[in-house]
């Protein structure tokens, strides 16, 4: 029984991965961001948080076809392995003249499972903070407007020089499982019919992870969790999550109970059936249908492999 209780990632999720370095001492050293500008490149994110993409790769412009220095709306995501800085703005989506190949126009979600690592980390931090720009540009103190700083990692009150940092709200995200061979699956009420996955919520003011954890199960599925263990992490910037995953034992044998209105049906499903169902496909976040192979007839439809939810999932279905 214990042997299935402790289990870890296979695999880093994809939005955690890492690919170049942030480089955050740049963020405060003007003379090297200017120095770097000639010869950075430049990430272009749309109103609608699509990026064009190539061959699994972000595209990449000369950052200083916008200008002779880093823009006020720029933000500095970091420097690649060659030592290049790399900038990212709001705008429409250009690819570069002297590049041939052909290109997509993709958001995160969808292009998130065919990223490198390099594309996946500045994609993701790139609409994590351009997303944060866009709702933080009147003080939450006293309204007044604020301007970027730090290579666009604060915003700071001109009349009182109060600083502003980007936001990011932490929530749990747990497998529940019965120390064996099954493992609890819920679906929302505004998911569709055979889309289920593991339970997720937001962590409170004064509440650990762990208490969110028992919480979160107690209101969503009515169950009480025991051995709460920590699995690992993911950013998730739709606009400014943490997603921290864990997985906790429960009892089969205690009713469900949908206490907070947000879970339509949950089950108890074995190993054998969550490895049918992931052997089916996935629900690819954002698209209007599913994307399955083989027998669509499966009893699930499994979260897509950008989100956390599908490594541990995954993880625990290769347990023997």
């Amino acid at each position: 029984m214990t042997e299935h209780r402790t289990f870890g990632l296979r695999n880093v999720p994809l939005l955690s991965r890492v690919g170049a370095d942030r480089a955050d001492a740049l963020r405060t050293d003007i003379d090297a961001a200017l120095a770097g500008w000639p010869d950075a490149l430049l990430l272009r994110v749309d109103h609608r948080n699509q990026v064009l993409i190539a061959n699994g790769q972000v595209v990449l412009d000369r950052a200083d076809t916008i200008g002779d220095r880093p823009p006020e709306n720029a933000v500095f995501l970091g420097r690649l392995k060659d030592g290049r800085h790399v900038w990212a703005v709001r705008g429409d989506l250009q690819a570069p003249e002297d590049r041939d190949l052909g290109t997509d126009v993709l958001d995160l979600r969808r292009a998130g499972q065919i990223f490198d690592d390099t594309s996946a980390q500045l994609v993701a931090t790139a609409t994590a903070l351009l997303n944060w720009h866009d709702n933080a540009r009147f003080s939450a103190i006293d309204g007044a407007p604020t301007r970027p700083a730090k290579g666009g990692w604060s915003r700071i009150n001109p009349l009182t020089g109060h600083e502003e940092f980007p936001r990011i709200d932490p929530a749990i995200i747990c497998l529940v499982h019965d120390g064996h061979d099954r493992a609890v699956l819920a679906r929302q009420t505004v998911w569709p019919e055979r889309l289920f996955s593991i339970l997720a919520g937001f962590v409170e003011a004064g509440e650990s992870f762990e208490t969110c954890v028992r919480r979160e199960i107690a209101e969503e599925v009515g169950l009480d969790v025991t051995d709460v263990q920590y699995l690992g992490s993911q950013p998730w910037p739709f606009p400014r999550s943490l997603m921290v995953g864990f997985h906790a034992i429960g009892d089969p044998g205690q009713p469900f109970s949908f206490n907070d209105g947000e879970i339509a049906e949950a089950a108890w499903f074995t190993r054998d059936e969550i490895r049918r169902a992931l052997d089916q496909g996935d629900w690819s976040s954002g698209l209007s249908a599913p994307h399955v192979r083989g027998d669509s007839s499966s009893r699930l439809l499994l979260p897509g492999s950008i989100s956390i939810a599908r490594e541990i999932i995954e993880s625990w279905a290769a347990l023997d």
